[in-house]
């Protein structure tokens, strides 16, 4: 008998999670890439796997079953991975108290709360003054984006023979048929995974979506010297309002208050503060939020002083030179969806809309649309 065939458009990290999920269940799997290599949000970002950024249910579950994923995906395609874990850290007592209260929200993932001298003893750069203590959560693993978005394609070629069609655009789609200009490819399925690029294919339907773009800005820290590890994912207040994850908690409306009016620049470029560190040494550091069907190309200065500034209030490093800055736009549901899965033809599937939680989610997410 022979095996049923797919195409996916688009080798961003929602498309390759649904070409794994296809292959593994006996899919002859086509990917069809319109540039030479992935160069779009997928590998544009922190590399972050975040469950605790999710609130219990599914997307929770999702986000553990896309962090089983990554680990086994990791070890088996030799990518490099750092299962580091994550520090909430709080400076102000509504900060703490928030942090305390997700402590008992959510005893049963295991997070552990820490006292100021336990934080600092926990990653070296962790600015002292004014410490109240952090959240500790073990989940969260760090990959490299840039390689882990480039090596998985090669992995699945090798392993379960998905064939990669790189620098061609899909133009068209009709019924069971994907056009590329004067090329043409056929299967019993095909998913579109097209990330931002709402105008090339289904323009129509995006249009008629609550979806809009995502601009962030980010930086990367020079590397930090032989051996020298930050250990956890670093954030602080900032980023305790940018997470729903964090609302469940009876006081994070007060907190929330108070951050608009002590931040009001910050709050206007969408910026929270996070830091990763990758294989070299390299820091990550952002981010930004601006949304648009057609965000701005220019990165703005102001905007990577006030992350850089927000940044050393709670981490300083011993090289702080700015070696690399881009943006990336992602697509966003408007109203608090996690994902856009809509079919609009038979044997067409339409994956999108998971916004900046793409690395977290999309294994995950990929798993259930395809069983």
């Amino acid at each position: 008998m022979m095996k049923k065939s797919a195409i996916v458009i688009g080798a961003g990290i929602v498309g390759l999670a649904v070409a794994r999920a296809l292959t593994i269940r006996g899919y002859a799997v086509t990917v069809i890439e319109k540039s030479s290599k992935s160069v779009g949000a997928s590998i544009r970002n922190f590399g972050m796997v975040l469950p605790i950024a999710q609130p219990d249910g599914i997307l929770f579950e999702r986000a553990m079953n896309s962090r089983r994923i990554w680990k086994s995906l990791c070890v088996d395609a030799k990518i490099w991975h750092d299962e580091v874990g994550s520090l909430q850290l709080a400076y102000a007592d509504d900060e703490w108290q928030v942090l305390s209260e997700l402590a008992e929200l959510y005893k049963h993932r295991g997070y552990t709360l820490l006292n100021s001298k336990q934080t600092c003893s926990t990653s070296y750069p962790i600015v002292s003054h004014m410490l109240q203590g952090s959240l500790l959560s073990k989940d969260e693993i760090i990959v490299d984006p840039r390689e882990a978005i480039s090596k998985i394609p090669e992995f699945l070629s090798e392993r379960y023979s998905v064939k990669f069609i790189w620098n061609t655009t899909a133009t068209s789609i009709i019924r069971d048929t994907v056009f590329a200009g004067t090329k043409s490819y056929s299967a019993d399925e095909i998913f579109v995974c097209s990330g931002s690029d709402f105008e090339t294919l289904f323009p129509e339907e995006f249009a008629n979506q609550n979806i809009t773009k995502c601009k962030l800005q980010m930086m990367r820290m020079a590397a930090q010297g032989e051996n020298t590890r930050l250990g956890p994912m670093l954030c602080a207040g900032l980023s305790l309002i940018n997470y729903n994850s964090f609302s469940v908690a009876p006081t994070h409306s007060k907190l929330k208050a108070r951050l608009h009016v002590d931040f009001p620049e910050y709050i206007k470029w969408g910026i929270h503060v996070m830091v990763s560190q990758n294989q070299s040494g390299e820091l990550t550091v952002g981010d930004s939020h601006e949304y648009g069907l057609t965000p701005d190309p220019w990165d703005k200065a102001l905007v990577n002083d006030l992350i850089l500034k927000y940044l050393n209030n709670f981490a300083q490093f011993k090289n702080e030179k700015i070696i690399e800055t881009w943006n990336g736009v992602y697509s966003k549901m408007k109203s608090g969806e996690t994902e856009l899965v809509i079919r609009p033809e038979d044997a067409v599937t339409i994956v999108n809309g998971l916004g900046g939680a793409g690395m977290t989610l999309s294994f995950g997410l990929a798993e259930e649309i395809v069983s």
